[in-house]
């Protein structure tokens, strides 16, 4: 099957979710990484992996050409660490950062995690902030940065549309995204810049490690990067989706985007080579608004409704989606991120409703482990 996908150039796809360890019945975060891990079956341990702070964990499916199959291997994954932390006494959330107050959360005891914490300091506030890294196959690392340039002026919109962090400290703080803000502190995080060549990637990757920016390769933070492990684009500016439904859409798109630029780098188009000011211009307002307010339309450089250019993505990569086989189920999911908003619009709902941190921690819960639908 993977023969004849290659053959047909076909491109695989994977997604790394991380997710937050809250206390079973309080909203705050909690160290229990371990107790979480160890009640993890051993089938499953390949999958699954610490992340900086020891109130998260992360999984990574296995690479699938089926998207059925990928929201499959998605779903068994949480489904598992959903079950390990029922029964290590804490609940998993997908959620971009810590809603509630709590204790200080330590770095897992990690070598190079010790190294980031004392090198960065208190860039990682709460219990963590938490992702999804989208990897698309690529032929070659050099066709791999020419795609990079191209996603350039769409990220922004994939960044709106995974919007899941409005409450931190126990406040609606004003943004969608309040991780984006958090995260963009770090010196190493921001749009990918106009590559010339993968020399000239690998130049840059190596002067932000020799100035002390960056401890390592893995430290290299742009919202979307060659992955240093695999033959793919990893697409990563996102917060970590609260339902899989919007994570299979999400990805699906990243596909079918790669796809389509991969032809236009093979046709020779050139890249759009977008302002950097402009970049992170969409980016905050992708944070701020998400895809129930504003963004930039690249091509007029003017403001226009964020939903507007979500369509306008899905119907420029419509063509890809077909061929991957994955259209008849991204409509069907495009249809329902319409119905119930982005997981940002999804909380407030709940706080608008109810009035509380703990009813929305409580949904983020059930949500994460397959049990709620809508808010």
């Amino acid at each position: 099957m993977h023969d004849e996908a290659e053959s047909q150039g076909l491109l695989t796809l994977g997604v790394e979710e991380e997710y937050l360890l809250v206390d079973a019945v309080e909203p705050r975060t909690v160290e229990a990484v371990e107790e979480v891990f160890d009640r993890v079956p051993e089938e499953f341990r390949e999958s699954v992996q610490h992340e900086y702070m020891r109130s998260q964990i992360e999984t990574a499916s296995p690479p699938q050409l089926e998207l059925s199959e990928l929201h499959r291997s998605l779903t068994r994954l949480r489904s598992v660490i959903a079950t390990a932390a029922e029964q290590a006494g804490t609940r998993l959330l997908a959620v971009g950062a810590a809603p509630a107050t709590g204790p200080n959360v330590r770095v897992v005891d990690n070598p190079r995690y010790h190294r980031m914490r004392e090198r960065f300091g208190d860039l990682a506030p709460g219990g963590g902030m938490c992702g999804m890294h989208v990897h698309v196959s690529v032929p070659d690392p050099e066709t791999g940065v020419q795609i990079l340039n191209h996603l350039r002026p769409w990220l922004p919109i994939f960044q709106a549309a995974t919007v899941n962090s409005p409450i931190f400290g126990g406040h609606d703080t004003g943004y969608s995204s309040w991780r984006s803000v958090l995260w963009e502190r770090w010196p190493s995080v921001g749009p990918a810049p106009y590559l010339h060549s993968f020399e000239h990637y690998e130049t840059l990757v190596s002067d932000m490690v020799a100035s002390g920016a960056m401890l390592d390769q893995g430290m290299l933070y742009w919202y979307a990067r060659l992955s240093a492990a695999y033959p793919t684009v990893e697409i990563r500016m996102g917060d970590v989706c609260p339902t899989l439904d919007d994570a299979t859409l999400l990805a699906a798109l990243a596909r079918a985007l790669v796809a389509t630029l991969l032809a236009d780098v093979r046709e020779g188009k050139p890249a759009p080579d977008v302002p950097h000011p402009l970049l992170m211009a969409a980016h905050w307002r992708a944070a701020h608004d998400g895809l129930e307010g504003l963004n930039i339309d690249m091509a007029t450089r003017e403001p226009r409704p964020a939903w507007r250019l979500m369509r306008q993505l899905f119907d420029y990569v419509r063509p890809e989606l077909e061929r991957h086989g994955d259209l008849e189920m991204t409509t069907v999911l495009m249809g329902r991120l319409r119905a119930h908003g982005t997981g940002a619009a999804r909380q407030r709902a709940i706080l608008a409703q109810q009035g509380s941190v703990a009813d929305v921690v409580d949904w983020l819960a059930r949500t994460t482990a397959g049990k709620a639908t809508t808010a």
